[in-house]
């Protein structure tokens, strides 16, 4: 247990670099020892969470040693309740994606060795407590998503790719001013210790809307959300399930971790500005969703729709709307990780993904129709499925503090079930299309993807306290620091 998250965090990067050390023409071999070395982060992140102690808002896990003495840095992780959910979302979402990538068919060692980076980064992003180490993992998870998009890309993948590298470069070039000029004050990259100096509010302004540009751009929040859309229709399937699921809450995780706890009176100075963008994510990333007619754009909009919630959650800085937010997240991750994968299914099979071209698909494909039907109806906050409660949680959190802006929120379920139910119907009900009378009913490898990730929906909407007790005492006392 001394190494646990050291072991979740790097056993990827040492398969990445196995993998290297196989025949390039072997590709059985690659994909299976893929699979294996996805599998143990997972594996272990098992006693990571049944010996997580959620009675307490201290750090578990850690490991701290001095890594740059003459500079203060240290190697220094270990995880809270804010942070294990997304530990165990990425590992979860990893090893399946890694299952979902065997349609890949070019340069699969050199694929599978980036997306294992990749998991490196996002594992050390949400484990890490030093500034300068957090900073490291996030950038470390940029030339891997570039490559990966901009090689096994679609039409326009350098384009996409480009667009997505540009954008969260710009980002993290303000957070790495905010780290530099924090340091330079405190002598310390600890965030344990960081939110113990009290910076002037003027600063603390400056700094929050530094760290904000840099956390906006991956969450994505109106108007830096353009890349998104791009980078989702261009990117391979099991990479958009990673996108969506994972990389977008480093964001929001980002406010949380760094933001919220060490700039407080910022926090609460922007908390209503916070709450507006909140809204209008909400709002116009649902309005989007409902113009689209690419089935791939439109999930990409609903993303934006939905992290929206995050916004809120976080603003209303009371105990339900922050666990409404963490919540999302994690529901948010697996609800749209399923429909990024639904997504690739169909489209593996007709090499489309027009919504207008389909039609009639439930009698050809009752079983992916089922599922894809389940995934939207979680997705738009149907009760008794995962992302009810967590949608409900940010709303009786909003409307505690923002009463208006609330009710303007609540719009956007109405908007969400609209432009679900218009793809279900366009997709799946009417007269078949001639052109699908063949088309093949989901295969065991793509229900293999998908089933854990529709149980968790389907358990988390039934028993939410499952989650919500693993987080809630972290929370308030995130809250604490803030007020």
């Amino acid at each position: 247990m001394e190494h646990l998250l050291t072991f979740i965090i790097f056993i990827p990067t040492i398969g990445a670099l196995f993998l290297l050390l196989i025949p390039e023409k072997k590709e059985k071999i690659i994909k299976i020892t893929a699979t294996a070395i996805s599998f143990i982060p997972l594996l272990l992140s098992l006693p990571l969470l049944l010996r997580f102690d959620s009675s307490t808002s201290a750090f578990q896990f850690v490991e701290k040693y001095n890594w740059i003495p003459m500079f203060n840095i240290k190697y220094y992780v270990a995880v809270d309740g804010i942070s294990i959910t997304m530990v165990i979302l990425t590992t979860l979402l990893s090893f399946l994606s890694v299952i979902a990538s065997f349609g890949i068919n070019k340069s699969l060692k050199g694929y599978f060795s980036l997306f294992l980076l990749l998991e490196t980064g996002m594992l050390g992003t949400f484990c890490a407590l030093d500034f300068f180490l957090f900073y490291i993992f996030w950038e470390l998870m940029l030339l891997p998503m570039y490559f990966l998009i901009g090689i096994w890309g679609g039409p326009r993948k350098e384009y996409a790719a480009i667009k997505f590298f540009l954008y969260t470069l710009l980002g993290s070039v303000f957070m790495l001013i905010v780290m530099i000029v924090m340091y330079l004050k405190t002598g310390s990259f600890d965030l344990t210790e960081l939110p113990k100096f009290k910076f002037s509010f003027f600063f603390q302004c400056i700094a929050f809307i530094f760290l904000y540009i840099a956390f906006a751009i991956k969450v994505p929040v109106f108007p830096f959300h353009t890349w998104l859309p791009d980078a989702h229709v261009e990117a391979p399937t099991a990479i958009s399930v990673i996108l969506a699921g994972i990389l977008l809450k480093m964001g929001i995780y980002g406010f949380m971790r760094i933001s919220f706890p060490i700039l407080p009176h910022a926090a609460i100075y922007f908390a209503f500005p916070f709450a507006v963008l909140g809204v209008i994510n909400i709002i116009y990333g649902a309005l989007c969703s409902m113009g689209q007619t690419d089935f791939k754009r439109l999930v990409a909009y609903s993303s934006v729709s939905h992290m929206g919630y995050c916004l809120l959650g976080m603003a209303s800085l009371n105990q339900a709307g922050m666990n409404g937010a963490l919540l999302q997240m994690f529901n948010h991750g697996t609800i749209t990780g399923m429909l990024f994968l639904i997504v690739g299914v169909v489209y593996d099979r007709v090499h489309h993904r027009d919504i207008n071209g389909f039609g009639g698909l439930a009698t050809q494909m009752p079983i992916y129709s089922g599922i894809t039907s389940l995934a939207m109806f979680a997705s738009l906050g149907l009760p008794g499925l995962s992302g009810f409660i967590s949608e409900v949680l940010v709303l009786f959190g909003g409307f505690a503090k923002f009463r208006v802006l609330t009710v303007l929120a609540s719009t956007g379920i109405v908007l969400t079930a609209g432009y679900f139910l218009w793809t279900i119907e366009r997709m799946f009900l009417g007269k078949p299309n001639p052109k699908y009378n063949q088309i093949e009913e989901i295969n065991a490898r793509e229900l293999f993807t998908l089933i854990p990730l529709l149980i968790i929906v389907i358990f988390v909407g039934i028993y939410p306290t499952a989650i919500l007790k693993l987080m809630d005492i972290s929370l308030l006392n995130l809250i604490s620091m803030v007020k």
